[in-house]
């Protein structure tokens, strides 16, 4: 293969080359992806999942647990919303949402570089194939079927080839990553959405409960004053009567 590579004509070389270039860039980016979704496919459905129940039964224990993951993507959209004093409803929702249009782009991070080697790659392997093509019938004499026009054509054909079968290698490489990084991320906004929205309904509930605490205290105290009123006026009345 090496041989090959080194008799291949340098417009095929470079083509290699280039293509190379891509598989060493795509293997990188790669790497860190599945860095990436390892750690939050493993810790992110459990942490939501606990961070939902804790919210309902221990809300003072939330901020600890959401700092010590702040490393995933959902404890960060979370610690926006729980980072705001005294929200509404709507506040606390839309803290969630504005912090998760800020982590699509973390979750989808070289995404479009993988899509662009994929859409490259087997273009590249093409203009190899076409100068390889070229080479091999410019080296073509019909009157000489042996010796150096020969190895010209031999020379052509094995630049098409390899160029070819190299931009079909990293287009597959960087198509099926992609489509596997695509999924995750779908997935992964479907949970967030899932416990976004169950964290938003315990919080409207707990609002729901201290308004009407609040109300109902109110109610109370209104009540008091007027009993206050009626005492000192029964008071006032009894006063004038003695006399």
């Amino acid at each position: 293969m090496l041989e090959s590579l080194l008799k291949m004509p340098l417009s095929g070389q470079l083509v290699v080359l280039i293509l190379f270039g891509f598989l060493v860039i795509a293997t990188a980016l790669i790497a860190e992806r599945i860095r990436f979704w390892s750690r939050v496919v493993k810790r992110q459905p459990r942490f939501a999942k606990e961070l939902v129940e804790l919210y309902r039964h221990q809300p003072e224990l939330v901020e600890e647990k959401v700092k010590r993951n702040i490393d995933l993507p959902i404890a960060r959209i979370f610690s926006a919303a729980f980072a705001l004093e005294n929200p509404s409803p709507e506040e606390f929702r839309l803290a969630m949402e504005s912090e998760l249009q800020a982590e699509i782009p973390v979750m989808k991070r070289f995404g479009s570089i993988l899509e662009m080697f994929v859409g490259l790659a087997p273009l590249l392997g093409l203009l190899g194939t076409i100068t390889g093509l070229i080479t091999a019938f410019g080296s073509l004499n019909i009157g000489d079927i042996g010796g150096t026009a020969t190895a010209g054509v031999s020379a052509g054909i094995s630049e098409a080839l390899i160029t070819t079968a190299a931009g079909m290698v990293v287009a597959v490489v960087c198509l099926l990553f992609a489509s596997i990084f695509r999924n995750l991320y779908q997935r992964q906004m479907a949970l967030i959405q899932e416990y976004g929205g169950q964290l938003e309904l315990v919080y409207r509930k707990r609002c729901d409960w201290r308004n009407q605490t609040v109300e109902d205290r109110s109610a109370d105290q209104s009540l008091i004053n007027q009993l206050s009123a009626a005492i000192r006026h029964l008071a006032s009345n009894g006063g004038q009567s003695s006399y």
